[in-house]
């Protein structure tokens, strides 16, 4: 794919300064002035590496959040390569941050780069979530941090059970064939993740994942997952088990003090939805302890063109470097 139109897809030039491995993205005025956050992408299926830096962009640009976008780096050309497990320079970052916005998906990484995810979670620091942040993380090559992986039957179902509230069970609609529409769980109208956001509003092409009834202790679901029977925002809810009872799709819960927010919607596409991307911006704001300073219906319009992929596996952009999304 020509550079000119990889450059087009991630229009982010007026506000993004780049090295090497990662995006930053200075704050402007807004009330998350003086907090950084870490956004770090590494999935080989949903294009976390193109929603990443569109939601730091609103992020920065609309509520003054410092925010550093890292991504899953081929060591050998320096290309993005979502589709290599074992590589995300730029970790250390996590050492100052004051929140982790986490879309990775099976990742084998390193000790050394593990260990700055493993000393931001032990910390009590807080997480927001996406998608497959539920399995981020498959260590097949560390004895270290092992257990931290999905499938761990040491620590049961590793960072996504133990930390978050559920690991990978299942699809629970069918994929690419069913869509989700996001309904307010019963009573949980006026939390402040919600502000903003009607039942029913929030749809997205990504299928509702299956999670163990009951939840983990701790967990609030926020949001359930209406299974829909086809593509389309408008299409009927599925008949059948399916939708009885829903699955949640949005929750909170803490580990050792921090505030953790999970969802299991997140794609490229996804964050065409309006509602979606009020969501994760409010829980940024939640997460960071400045619920008090949500708007009313937070801005979250879209910071440039943004253009996302499909999702699928072996789709994502083919020969990007990081400094081709380096404002020119």
């Amino acid at each position: 794919m020509p550079k000119t139109l990889l450059a087009a897809l991630f229009a982010l030039a007026s506000l993004a300064n780049a090295a090497d491995d990662r995006l930053v993205f200075p704050g402007k005025s807004g009330p998350g002035k003086g907090k950084r956050i870490v956004l770090v992408s590494g999935d080989e299926e949903y294009r976390s590496e193109q929603a990443l830096p569109e939601l730091a962009a609103i992020l920065a640009e609309r509520h003054g959040f410092d925010c550093t976008v890292l991504f899953s780096i081929d060591p050998h050309d320096g290309t993005v390569r979502p589709d290599l497990p074992g590589n995300i320079p730029g970790l250390e970052a996590l050492d100052s941050a004051d929140l982790l916005v986490l879309f990775t998906r099976f990742r084998d990484l390193p000790d050394a780069q593990m260990k700055h995810i493993v000393d931001y979670v032990e910390s009590g620091r807080p997480i927001v979530a996406i998608r497959t942040a539920t399995h981020a993380f498959d260590l097949k090559s560390s004895r270290t941090y092992r257990q931290w992986s999905w499938n761990s039957k040491q620590w049961d179902g590793g960072f996504g059970r133990q930390v978050l509230g559920e690991t990978w069970v299942n699809h629970h609609g069918k994929h690419k064939v069913q869509s989700t529409r996001a309904l307010i769980a019963s009573g949980q109208e006026g939390h402040p993740i919600l502000h903003g956001i009607r039942s029913g509003e929030i749809w997205v092409p990504t299928d509702v994942y299956q999670v163990r009834l009951p939840v983990a202790e701790g967990v609030r679901p926020l949001l359930l997952g209406q299974v829909l029977e086809g593509m389309k925002p408008d299409d009927p809810p599925a008949m059948g088990p399916v939708n009885d009872p829903m699955m949640p799709v949005a929750w909170t819960r803490s580990y050792k003090g921090g505030r953790t927010f999970t969802t299991t919607m997140g794609s490229a596409e996804d964050l065409l939805s309006e509602g979606f991307r009020r969501l994760l911006v409010n829980a940024c704001y939640w997460a960071a302890g400045l619920e008090k300073r949500i708007p009313p219906r937070a801005g979250v319009a879209l910071v440039g063109l943004y253009r996302p992929l499909p999702f699928g596996f072996g789709g994502f952009a083919k020969g990007m470097h990081v400094t081709d999304w380096q404002g020119r």
